[in-house]
């Protein structure tokens, strides 16, 4: 009872917050938050955004499996963000864009600025629904204690929270919600930690010397190149996964064009960027203090990493203020993910696809539209069922980003023009020649492909547009609408 009293509580609270900011609706605050976000706020905010609620139960597990090599991503990650910073950022300032996929539309053509929309709502539908999969089957074992709640029924009113919330103000409401959020999300994980190190009978120090000496410690792997985690595999991957996943993403973009000007959004970007690092090492590090009070407990290890934390929260064995906190960042990471996945998805079909910025009831319908776009593939992937989501999630991105960051790539380092007709057949030659080499590689030699495969589809696509493209004699500057 006392979980689903949190819940509603929560939901209260973020329906006040977002009614608050929110009381100037219209198409600017929705899409651009009519760029006066504080940078400040809007940093703070994109840690939970960019965490969401999979990180939150998924990374503690994957010192079960990889130790805590997941900092070496984290790493490139912080460079990743920095090449956002100070290449891309500046071009979407220069010409005020919306929607980041304008820029192709200006630089190439209609044909290559649709397919990158395109690919882009493909990809962040699959990938934040995949998330809110794993994060709706959390909450529905939280709600167990209380009442039996079909899934179903769980993810349908999530969403419809969600939906209530941003659904007037989108992005607006999101900068201030989203700050909330992530102020729940690290302060649930701090307590949840302290409550751990505390039944292991140590305090926070002591707590960190023993992960610092646990076997699972374990962050760099140079020795086998053929390891999915080897060092530089996954330090090359952090950063292009950045840069795709943010600088190339609308949902991770738009909040940051919220902001009054380019230095801001850049001192915004570089901030959460470098929190990326103690952020993602306290997971860790709960997930080693977790296998050692499993241990303790004489317990056995769950076969999924992704349950490591939520079993034993949901167990009880951490105690109901734990099981409280637990639920708190299940919820705020969760929605600090996927309300600002709909609201770009809402941004770009609007945008991108139909053409009617200024259309508020085509947003309106449009929005509504994401919901049911949403719940339909959460519930698939729920009949589905995964192993590690984390790491579904990064395997959906080398292969639907490749052509995104092949295209801007083509369009900031070259001064050619593709056949617009050939764009949409490379974008979607380059994954499956990706997927095909990955399975001939693997079968032949033993290599398997981590997240470089990110890398080399971009690369093929690059290579494609290349040869399908002429010489700019004479390139025409553009000037975007505000």
């Amino acid at each position: 009872m006392l979980v689903l009293i949190t819940v509603i509580l929560y939901f209260g609270v973020l329906l006040l917050l977002s009614r608050w900011v929110g009381r100037e609706g219209g198409n600017a605050a929705f899409f651009n938050g009519n760029r006066q976000s504080p940078w400040p706020l809007v940093a703070f905010g994109m840690i939970g955004a960019s965490i969401s609620g999979l990180t939150f139960i998924g990374v503690p597990g994957w010192v079960m499996s990889i130790d805590m090599t997941y900092l070496q991503m984290c790493l490139g990650f912080v460079v990743g963000y920095i090449i956002v910073a100070f290449v891309l950022l500046p071009h979407y300032y220069k010409y005020r864009l919306t929607s980041i996929y304008t820029y192709l539309n200006h630089r190439f053509g209609l044909v290559s600025y649709k397919t990158g929309s395109s690919f882009f709502i493909l990809s962040k539908l699959l990938g934040a629904a995949a998330k809110f999969y794993v994060v709706c089957r959390i909450l529905q074992m939280c709600l167990a204690d209380s009442f039996s709640v079909p899934y179903v029924v769980v993810v349908l009113v999530a969403l419809l929270m969600i939906w209530l919330y941003t659904r007037r103000s989108g992005i607006r409401s999101l900068v201030w919600t989203d700050f909330l959020q992530t102020f729940c999300l690290l302060l649930a994980l701090v307590l949840i930690l302290l409550q751990t190190a505390g039944m292991l009978h140590m305090n926070f120090f002591e707590a960190m010397t023993a992960v610092w000496n646990d076997s699972h410690s374990r962050i760099f792997e140079f020795s086998d190149f053929a390891s999915k985690q080897n060092f530089w595999k996954q330090f090359l991957s952090g950063i292009f996964v950045v840069i795709v996943m943010t600088g190339l993403d609308q949902d991770m973009m738009q909040k940051n064009l919220t902001c009054k000007d380019l230095r801001s959004a850049q001192k915004d970007m570089c901030s959460y960027g470098i929190l990326f690092v103690p952020v993602n090492f306290l997971f860790l590090a709960l997930g080693i203090l977790l296998m050692m009070l499993y241990q303790q407990q004489g317990v056995a290890l769950p076969e999924q990493g992704d349950d490591l934390l939520s079993g034993f929260v949901l167990k009880g064995m951490l105690g109901t203020a734990c099981l409280i906190f637990f639920t708190i960042g299940v919820i705020a990471s969760a929605f600090s993910s996927a309300d600002s996945a709909m609201t770009a998805l809402t941004t770009s079909f609007c945008i991108d696809i139909l053409g009617k910025e200024q259309d508020e009831k085509t947003r309106k319908r449009v929005h509504l539209g994401m919901l049911i776009a949403m719940v339909i593939v959460t519930l698939a992937f729920n009949a589905i069922g995964s192993g590690s989501v984390m790491d579904l999630i990064y395997t959906l991105v080398s292969y639907t980003y490749g052509p995104l960051l092949g295209l801007f790539a083509f369009g900031l380092f070259t001064q050619r023009h593709p056949y617009e007709r050939a764009v949409p057949y490379i974008a979607i030659a380059s994954p499956v020649i990706c997927y095909i080499i990955d399975r001939v590689v693997g079968h032949l030699m033993g290599y398997k492909f981590g997240y470089e495969m990110l890398m080399f589809n971009g690369l093929l696509t690059f290579m494609g547009l290349y040869i399908a493209s002429t010489p700019i004699i004479k390139r025409t500057s553009y000037t975007a609408s505000v």
